[in-house]
């Protein structure tokens, strides 16, 4: 995960973002957490739609972890 940014979009309550880290994790990563009702415009721009994962500022899952997808990011250049 060397010079990779990631960052879990999540909420309190959401059992899909407590699984998406629990992934993330299970794969050395270390997401930065952010708790989108904390943010007015993260809520307008996610609305119900977490947890969301980014890698580098790109949106990579949302909803759910994709595992394979997850380890060919992973050990892609």
């Amino acid at each position: 995960m060397i010079g990779r940014h990631v960052v879990l979009y999540t909420r309190d309550g959401c059992h899909l973002c407590d699984e998406a880290k629990q992934i993330l994790m299970r794969h050395g990563i270390k997401p930065q957490e952010v708790d989108i009702d904390e943010d007015p415009e993260l809520v307008q721009q996610f609305g119900e739609c977490v947890p969301v994962v980014t890698i580098n500022g790109a949106v990579r899952f949302r909803g759910r972890v994709n595992e394979v997808l997850l380890r060919r990011l992973l050990h892609s250049g």
